[in-house]
């Protein structure tokens, strides 16, 4: 047999623990059973009949499933199937002090991404009080922004009811998640300053298009209320790869 021949018969030992294979395959028969939430799991001792395997790699296993949030036990119902919390789990992980800095620009950059799009969904379910709220809220804000970071409360208040009036609670959670990112990567100062100068849509032109404005225009506002963000990333991708 021949060094190319030993190659080919040769495999990847298989190293994970017997813990992370129960966890793969209960999940794989998840799936392949189509269990919704509110479907019961057989019992620890079931599972370690049924799968050769002890109690304690079983309660392991289960443990992490139900620290994922796929399942959870249940008042004389036992282990069920659950519909994950996806905020709590980004909760337990998105920590920005501990985040290393390319993902901290990546979750700076997706925040960005979300709030330029949610342009239509803010549209079709504004209402008179949403815009009333707003109006109280940017009523002592300047009236525009030259180059300038927002006022931190500023930004949390107008831009958590935007997520708000989207009517899409995990999108409203997901940026409770994302703010205090988006403000340490300027703590830290990950993103440089720009020497352009431009003038910003600020949140009181923002309101103004929402009360007569289109989709679009509202979409192409937000735009130019994020430019400084936008110019600060760019700029800094441009400063690296010229560095490269």
């Amino acid at each position: 047999m021949d060094k190319q021949d030993l190659r080919l018969e040769l495999k990847a030992i298989d190293t994970s623990s017997l813990v992370d294979k129960v966890e793969m395959r209960l999940i794989e028969v998840f799936l392949y059973k189509e269990l919704k939430p509110g479907d019961s799991i057989p019992k620890e001792t079931e599972l370690a009949s049924i799968m050769g395997v002890s109690r304690t790699v079983i309660r392991e296993s289960l443990n992490r499933l139900k620290t994922m949030g796929l399942i959870e036990s249940k008042k004389h119902k036992g282990t069920i199937i659950k519909s994950p919390d996806l905020s709590v789990i980004l909760g337990k992980s998105l920590i920005p002090r501990i985040l290393d800095n390319k993902t901290l620009m990546d979750v700076f950059e997706m925040r960005l991404a979300l709030e330029v799009g949610m342009a239509d969904f803010i549209f079709a379910r504004k209402t008179d009080r949403d815009i009333q709220e707003l109006e109280e809220i940017v009523e002592i804000e300047p009236d525009h922004s030259d180059n300038i970071l927002f006022d931190v409360d500023h930004e949390l208040k107008f831009h958590g009811k935007l997520y708000q009036m989207t009517g899409n609670n995990t999108l409203e959670d997901f940026q409770n998640l994302l703010l205090p990112a988006f403000q340490y990567v300027y703590n830290i100062g990950l993103l440089k300053s720009s020497n352009q100068r431009k003038r910003y849509k600020s949140h009181k032109e923002l309101v103004t298009l929402l009360k007569k404005g289109t989709p679009d225009e509202f979409r192409e506002g937000m735009r130019r209320h994020l430019e400084n963000h936008f110019v600060r990333i760019l700029s800094n991708n441009d400063n690296q790869a010229a560095k490269a």
